[in-house]
């Protein structure tokens, strides 16, 4: 069985710890990725790491991830609110969903607590700052071991 996990972010995020850091801190995707390859290292996990801000190649993405993923963890940014065709695009494949996002969205304006990512993740985590990305990780693990409860 694949245990490989893509780990999905959507735009803006390459500004990590660059935007706004007083909501997102000051660690960068690159520093996030690091630490999502060690820990994948750590649960025997593959991780194919990706970030854009084209909507059609986060699509693509989860596209490709259905011929050889066995989990996705997404942090869709602005496309979680909007997006019914990465919502599409996630309803296709078989395995495990966490979404990931790094602001605690239920704190913000009103427009942000909509996901419909939400409505195919397996998991949502959201405010745990970038650890959230090692939580969606684990929890992603868990999931393919069939260890989820």
């Amino acid at each position: 069985m694949s245990r490989l996990v893509y780990i999905l972010n959507g735009p803006n995020l390459n500004l990590l710890g660059k935007r706004q850091p007083e909501i997102y801190g000051h660690v960068t995707l690159a520093d996030v990725e690091a630490e999502c390859r060690a820990l994948a290292s750590e649960l025997k996990l593959e991780i194919k790491f990706y970030q854009s801000n084209r909507e059609y190649e986060v699509i693509d993405w989860i596209h490709a991830a259905r011929e050889d993923a066995a989990g996705i963890v997404i942090n869709p940014a602005a496309f979680t609110h909007t997006s019914l065709a990465i919502l599409d695009a996630l309803n296709t494949f078989e395995g495990a969903v966490i979404e990931v996002h790094i602001s605690n969205v239920h704190k913000r304006e009103a427009f942000r607590h909509h996901s419909y990512v939400s409505l195919r993740a397996d998991g949502v985590i959201a405010g745990c700052g970038t650890q959230g990305y090692a939580l969606g990780l684990r929890r992603a693990g868990q999931i393919i071991d069939g260890k989820a409860a």
